[in-house]
């Protein structure tokens, strides 16, 4: 069994509104609340809280008067907050440099909350999603669910410009057959283009962010300048927020564009398997690697290929790509130069663009990797 999630805008009502945003603070209050145990209880006792008791005692907690809101919103919701506060913990043991599960902030954090699709509590038709204790939510169903997938869960989440989302999480049969590898591709990161792909071909990328930094420098300034908590902040944040969700699905919209049509036409893609942060703050192209969106198209282009049964190929990001002729072999040390981007072979006479070079070097030892 697979998982698959669409993910739709949703339309709340004035009611509902309210009642999201009920859950929304019952969520957030849950898991700054057992965090806040679970730190105390390691403190005075070096033990841990396990889901099974904060589920028990937040049970007891729901029948009193104080916490009595609990009861306005869905359960299910509650103990899956719970859940993610176990997997954050879970997480932290596994891999201390993700860092300690932190208390989620009622101004700064994202709002959204998780339910599970029990009994048929919640479905989804034509125009409505019917969700525990909220009712029939109109909703886009922009793009068609086949009728075999199973619903799973639901989580709903509100964007700082006020837009609600509904992704919903399917369960399906993944009848998906490996395909032969016949036609490869090799990709090399670029900073302008996106990439250059081993057929010499570069997408030239819009660079999105910069194309609006004027402007959104402007809005944030006079943002800035606004007394707190008045209206005119309000409205001001919202529009900075709108122009920053306008740039993401520009982003994103074209990364989606570009993965599709690479994964329909290749059985098997080669990349660098690079670390984008440790390369934005080395290189200090912190902006222009974020407005790139490079990690963001790797992942758009796996889950693509997957799909099909084809591959994404990884290939160590120590290995010297763009210093080795794709000709004869040759490694030329001289190409360590980032300013250096064409080069002459001294053995062969071969002229080279670096990121062309490299990416046929990618792709070459891709192919490598999978016959091996």
């Amino acid at each position: 069994m697979a998982h698959k999630a669409y993910k739709f805008r949703i339309y709340p009502n004035d009611t509902q509104e309210i009642l999201f945003a009920r859950t929304f603070g019952c969520v957030r209050m849950v898991y700054n609340h057992w965090l806040n145990q679970k730190i105390k209880q390691y403190k005075e006792n070096k033990t841990n809280l396990t889901y099974t008791v904060c589920a028990k005692e937040m049970a007891v907690m729901k029948k009193t008067k104080e916490y009595a809101f609990l009861r306005e919103v869905d359960s299910i919701s509650l103990q899956q907050s719970l859940r993610h506060l176990d997997t954050a913990f879970q997480n932290f043991f596994k891999q201390p440099k993700k860092g300690f599960p932190k208390f989620k902030s009622k101004k700064h954090n994202t709002k959204s909350y998780s339910t599970i699709c029990i009994n048929n509590n919640i479905t989804l038709s034509n125009r409505y999603l019917k969700l525990p204790k909220i009712g029939q939510v109109k909703l886009k169903l922009h793009k068609p669910v086949p009728k075999e997938y199973k619903l799973k869960s639901v989580t709903i989440s509100q964007t700082p410009s006020g837009k609600y989302y509904a992704s919903i999480l399917f369960e399906y049969e993944n009848q998906v057959q490996q395909k032969e590898m016949q036609l490869f591709l090799g990709l090399d990161f670029s900073m302008h283009e996106l990439y250059c792909d081993s057929n010499g071909n570069k997408p030239a990328y819009p660079r999105y962010y910069m194309m609006t930094e004027k402007k959104l420098a402007q809005e944030q300034r006079r943002l800035s300048k606004m007394q707190k908590d008045s209206n005119n902040r309000n409205k001001q944040r919202i529009k900075v927020a709108r122009l920053h969700e306008k740039i993401s699905n520009q982003r994103k919209d074209f990364l989606h564009k570009q993965s599709r049509q690479i994964a329909n036409a290749y059985d098997c893609v080669c990349i660098e398997d690079l670390n984008m942060k440790a390369m934005s703050q080395s290189l200090n192209f912190g902006k222009s690697i974020s407005d790139n969106g490079w990690g963001m198209f790797t992942t758009f282009l796996k889950y693509k290929l997957e799909e099909q049964g084809k591959k994404l190929i990884k290939v160590d990001k120590f290995f010297a790509s763009s210093q080795i002729c794709s000709v004869c072999g040759y490694k030329n040390t001289k190409t360590k130069d980032l300013a250096l981007r064409d080069w002459d072979c001294p053995k062969c006479g071969a002229h080279h663009d670096r990121d062309m070079n490299a990416a046929i070097n990618i792709r070459n030892e891709g192919i490598r990797l999978v016959i091996a």
